[in-house]
């Protein structure tokens, strides 16, 4: 087993460098990677290529939210829908995220494509998606995935796999032979994007990051800069 010392740790750094002097005579130019000037169409066109190359979840984001005394936390969930209104994602609204986000309305998002070496971070404010937009959404998802929905108490103490798989036989039997409604206690968040900054990987670490901003109501104009990596 390795255990990381200075040998170790050198050889690593030298292989990166070495991976980051390959890279250089690859890298994309701005023109090709930095596509709009809009934030939520260059967004739309980096997920489109992350769709294309990315190995696994293309749409995977971590999500931050924060607890009633300050404590941050954060987790892996999917994105469901990004357009000009926000960025959309379904859970249980009695799970730990869905309390935290209720409370305190403001959450961050962040996306990884390792393969294209690029990320994307988002802050914003945080709001309930309609009723026929849950509704819409969880009539779309396969019956296994419905049924699930109903007999996870999301983030609720497990005595054990079969208690899960009770409840998940429990109500398989009740709805074997209908629609499976959504539950009361099911539905989605927006996040309403107030920052989205855009990053990719450039040899020697000298990243380039675009952060766009605008107004801290979520509404109003973008303007743009860009940082020091």
């Amino acid at each position: 087993m390795s255990n990381y010392g200075d040998f170790d740790m050198m050889a690593l750094e030298s292989n990166g460098l070495v991976n980051m002097e390959k890279r250089q005579e690859k890298e994309e130019p701005d023109e090709a990677v930095f596509t709009s000037e809009d934030p939520i169409r260059l967004f739309s066109d980096w997920l489109d290529a992350a769709s294309k190359k990315e190995l696994n979840d293309p749409t995977a984001m971590s999500l931050a939210t924060v607890d009633v005394t300050g404590m941050p936390n954060v987790r892996m969930i999917l994105l469901k829908q990004a357009d000009e209104d926000g960025f959309v994602f379904y859970t249980n609204l009695e799970s730990r995220k869905g309390e935290e986000l209720i409370a305190n309305p403001k959450a961050a998002l962040c996306f990884h494509w390792k393969t294209l070496r690029r990320s994307v971070r988002v802050q914003g404010l945080v709001e309930r998606v309609t009723d026929e937009e849950a509704d819409a959404y969880f009539a779309s998802r396969p019956k296994d995935s419905q049924i699930g929905a109903w007999a996870s108490r999301q983030s609720r103490p497990l005595k054990g796999r079969f208690e899960l798989e009770t409840e998940v036989a429990k109500f398989g039997a009740k709805y074997a032979l209908t629609k499976v409604p959504r539950p009361p206690q099911w539905s989605g968040f927006r996040v309403r994007p107030v920052q989205i900054e855009f990053w990719r990987d450039r040899w020697f670490r000298l990243h380039d990051r675009l952060k766009f901003e605008r107004g801290s109501d979520a509404k109003g104009d973008w303007k743009s800069q860009r940082l020091f990596p």
